[in-house]
């Protein structure tokens, strides 16, 4: 009886043994992905201001709106940067990609509203509507606005990616992140940016995949107004 068990007892074993493994890999290609994207952006992401070249737009990446149409502290601040740099000289057209999914909820207006309020040109702002993730935002800045150069605002958390994303894909981005609350984010998003950084390898180097929304070029050397 004893006898007859070993065979399967082994079988048994191989196949713990097998998913041992494959564990121990899936493991380490997360961390090696996680570590490939941010060495890879960490050159390009500037803490100066100074240092940063003119390019051809700045490009805001969207984040929760109240119901009232007030945005989130993280998407101020992403706006708050981008009217530093605009002021700066850095770029001449701002580019705001959110969600506006639906009719209910509208982040880019939000948005642009926030920034006409501090004084920025209304024809400079130029609206993505369907900035859904990080990918889709730099995929729709390259093919829909033609942007060749940008720099991108959000927070340090999400910055690595971000940058990773859009140089991948052809841009010559740069990032200038928000470096307020840096524990906080980290404490909050930490976990989950390791898994986006994984699904933006696979989105970038694996599937090239296209948006679910493309359209019909937006030259940025026109007015921002036509994309309200």
């Amino acid at each position: 009886m004893v006898a007859k068990n070993k065979p399967m007892f082994k079988r048994i074993i191989k196949i713990l043994v097998l998913m041992f493994v494959m564990v121990l890999l899936g493991i380490g290609g997360f961390v090696l992905i996680n570590l490939y994207i941010d060495k890879y952006s960490e050159k390009y992401i500037y803490d100066d201001l100074t240092q940063l070249l003119e390019v051809d737009a700045i490009l805001v990446l969207g984040a929760f709106v109240f119901e009232s149409g007030r945005p989130s502290n993280v998407l101020a601040d992403r706006l708050n940067i981008a009217y530093e740099l605009y002021i700066a000289g850095k770029a001449p057209r701002i580019i705001l990609s959110g969600d506006h999914g639906s009719k209910d909820y509208n982040e880019v207006h939000s948005m642009r509203d926030y920034l006409l309020d501090k004084g920025i040109p209304r024809d400079v702002l130029f609206l993505d509507h369907a900035g859904f993730n990080t990918y889709d935002s730099m995929y729709r800045a390259k093919e829909i606005f033609g942007v060749e150069s940008m720099i991108i605002s959000t927070q340090t958390f999400h910055i690595n990616r971000a940058v990773y994303i859009a140089r991948r894909i052809g841009i010559d981005a740069y990032g200038y992140p928000d470096t307020k609350w840096i524990n906080y984010y980290k404490r909050t998003y930490g976990v989950r940016e390791s898994i986006a950084k994984v699904k933006a390898f696979l989105d970038v180097e694996i599937t090239r995949r296209k948006p679910r929304f493309l359209g019909e070029p937006i030259p940025l050397n026109g007015s921002g107004i036509i994309t309200d």
